[in-house]
């Protein structure tokens, strides 16, 4: 069978569910994307990320 050109991108079922304890991982800079703040929508709630002086994240509502 040969792949087609987008199927080596994609994950195989056995790799998808290979390790179903693991959860998702971003680095903050992929978050921030050089800003301090970030708005985060949960549902109906609108939240805000921060990240302080000291690097610390602090979570708002």
């Amino acid at each position: 069978m040969t792949p087609t050109p987008h199927s080596s991108h994609l994950p195989t079922q056995a790799t998808a569910t290979a390790q179903p304890d693991l959860p998702s991982s971003l680095n903050s800079s992929q978050i921030f994307r050089g800003q301090k703040t970030v708005e985060i929508t949960h549902g109906e709630q609108r939240y805000t990320l921060r990240l302080t002086r000291d690097n610390k994240l602090i979570l708002t509502k």
